[in-house]
C-alpha cells in the first residue's frame, strides 16, 4: 500500500494542460509554454483535435523574450506544450488571421473564443 504523500496531493489538484487552455481561451488570456525547447507567450484562439491528437491554433505574441518580425497564427500540438502556464496577459481575437468556419476545424472543434461583445453577453 502506497501512501498519499503532500506532492502526491498537489499533483493531483494541479490544473492539466487542457483545463489550462481552456481557461486561456474562455477568458481570452495568453499562456506561457515551452514548444521545441523555446520559452514562448500564446495567444490561444481555438482548441481542436487532429488525427486523434489535442492542437491548439495560437498567434505567437512572443518566442524567447522577442517579438516575432511576421505576426501568424501557428498550430501547436498540446503534447509539444511544456511548461504551461496562464498569464493575466489578455489578448484581441486577430480576425485577420483567424478564421474559426476553415475547413480544418469543422467538426473537430473543442473549444473556440468568442468576441468581446458575445462573451460579454453571455
Amino acid at each position: 500500500m502506497k501512501l498519499t504523500t503532500d506532492q502526491d496531493r498537489e499533483q493531483a489538484d494541479a490544473p492539466t494542460p487542457t483545463m489550462m487552455l481552456f481557461e486561456a481561451i474562455i477568458c481570452r488570456r495568453c499562456i506561457s509554454a515551452t514548444y521545441n525547447r523555446s520559452r514562448m507567450v500564446l495567444a490561444p484562439h481555438i482548441l481542436y483535435t487532429r488525427h486523434g491528437g489535442l492542437h491548439v491554433d495560437a498567434v505567437t505574441v512572443s518566442r524567447e523574450n522577442m517579438i516575432p518580425r511576421e505576426i501568424k497564427l501557428a498550430t501547436f500540438k498540446l503534447d509539444g506544450l511544456s511548461e504551461l502556464r496562464v498569464l493575466e496577459r489578455e489578448f484581441e481575437i486577430n480576425a485577420e488571421l483567424f478564421e474559426p468556419e476553415a475547413e480544418k476545424y469543422i467538426g473537430e472543434t473543442i473549444l473556440v473564443v468568442e468576441p468581446q461583445a458575445a462573451a460579454e453577453a453571455a
